[in-house]
C-alpha cells in the first residue's frame, strides 16, 4: 500500500491514516472503528460518501499492457468519472471546484473512494489494450 501512495502529494496525516488502515485491513480484514472516525474528521460527508462507493464495487482499476493505470469510478448520480491516483486528480466537477479552485476540501469523494478501495482491496480490475485505454480517457477529454 505505501508504494501505492509514494506518488501522490497528500498531507502526512492523511498517507499515515490510509497506510494504518491498510495494515489493519491485513492483520484483520476490517477497519477499526477509530480509523474510521479519523477518516470523517478529516475529510466530513465525502468520507461516507467515499465509503458506500467502494462498499457499492464502484472503483474500476483499468490497466494496459504498457503499465498505464487509470481508475474509473462511477459515481452517485451515474456518471462515470476518471481518477489519477498517480497525480492525485479526478474529472468530476467537485474536484475542480473544491479541491482546485476553493482549496476547501483535501479530495473529492470518487479519488478518496479509489485510496480506499486499495486500502481495502476491493478495487475491480480490468485489461483493456493500449488504445482502448486511449479512448477512454480522450472521451472524457471530448466531453469536458
Amino acid at each position: 500500500m505505501a508504494d501505492a501512495l509514494a506518488a501522490v502529494t497528500l498531507p502526512t496525516v492523511v498517507e499515515e491514516l490510509l497506510n494504518e488502515m491498510a495494515a489493519a485491513v491485513q492483520e484483520s480484514a476490517r477497519i477499526p472503528d477509530e480509523h474510521l472516525l479519523s477518516l470523517k474528521f478529516i475529510f466530513g460527508s465525502s468520507a461516507i460518501q467515499a465509503l458506500d462507493l467502494v462498499d457499492q464495487q464502484s472503483v474500476t482499476l483499468i490497466s494496459s499492457p504498457s503499465g498505464r493505470q487509470v481508475y474509473q469510478v462511477l459515481g452517485s448520480s451515474g456518471k462515470t468519472y476518471i481518477c489519477l491516483a498517480s497525480c492525485h486528480y479526478c474529472s468530476c466537477p467537485a474536484f475542480a471546484f473544491s479541491v482546485l479552485r476553493k482549496s476547501d476540501s483535501l479530495l473529492c469523494k470518487h479519488l478518496l473512494a479509489v485510496y480506499l478501495s486499495q486500502v481495502m482491496r476491493t478495487c475491480q480490475q480490468l485489461s483493456v489494450s493500449d488504445k482502448q485505454l486511449t479512448e477512454i480517457l480522450m472521451q472524457k477529454k471530448q466531453k469536458a
